[in-house]
């Protein structure tokens, strides 16, 4: 931080674009080092319904300046690349992110448990092989969409995932059998969940259930609500944007990862 409070970033470090294997194919994803000596450990961050652009890539540069590798697939890899899935507008303008969101429910539908789980574990493999990322335990993370996901790794690889951060996460905590909220006391690692404040994806019914789950299986976890802040609250090119917010969510995610991660 500067004198003024403001995040100051590291300028040496290596950001560039990958492909990782998987049983389907191939899925793009940025991969961020940080700078210096390794290892570091590895981090799995899910994207947002919106998709990798500008702002993920961002967002996972700010976490590598912790001392992190981090990698961020792109799930929808199987029905569209990057490129032809970035906004066709602008985010903030009016009406924008509701026609792009329209564009990402029809690959939301296509995107499974099944299709989830296979891909966890490519990913987790891939994380694993990269030069330079420690021996010790992974972070997972996952905004929106990301966060049932990134759930989802830590139960499907207990022994590989050491902590798991959601963020305005929605869906978590449904009556499907394959509920994600079902499959936690399978966590071997702590769990931080900050949820956006009346959030129709997550309403207050579905935290008790993912609280409830996890107290139950005796997972370490936090669970809290950011009052006033909307769905996608950590996402600077959308109107849902909050600061003040986006600051506490990043403050409790290097604490997760400071005290888990090694």
């Amino acid at each position: 931080m500067d004198g003024d409070g403001r995040h100051v970033r590291c300028q040496a470090m290596n950001s560039t674009t990958i492909d990782v294997p998987t049983q389907d194919g191939k899925a793009e994803a940025f991969l961020v080092r940080p700078d210096g000596d390794g290892p570091h450990a590895g981090v799995l961050m899910y994207m947002d319904a919106i998709g990798l652009r500008p702002r993920i890539r961002e967002m996972a540069e700010r976490i590598a300046e912790w001392g992190y590798i981090v990698l961020v697939p792109n799930v929808f890899y199987r029905d569209t690349s990057v490129a032809d899935f970035a906004p066709q507008a602008d985010l903030l303008e009016a009406g924008a992110r509701e026609a792009h969101m329209a564009r990402a429910m029809k690959l939301l539908g296509a995107h499974d448990a099944r299709r989830a789980q296979r891909d966890a574990g490519a990913y987790v493999k891939a994380l694993r092989g990269m030069e330079g990322v420690a021996a010790g335990d992974l972070g997972t993370i996952g905004y929106c969409m990301g966060g049932a996901l990134a759930l989802r790794t830590a139960a499907q690889h207990p022994a590989d995932v050491g902590a798991a951060g959601t963020f305005h996460a929605g869906r978590i905590a449904t009556d499907k059998p394959d509920s994600v909220h079902r499959l936690v006391g399978r966590i071997d690692g702590e769990v931080y969940a900050a949820h956006a404040d009346k959030d129709k994806s997550m309403p207050p019914k579905a935290i008790s259930q993912l609280e409830k789950a996890l107290r139950q299986a005796y997972v370490p976890f936090t669970s809290e609500v950011y009052r006033g802040a909307a769905h996608g609250f950590t996402m600077a090119d959308t109107p849902a944007y909050d600061e003040a917010a986006t600051e506490r969510h990043f403050k409790a995610l290097q604490s997760l990862f400071g005290r888990t991660l090694r």
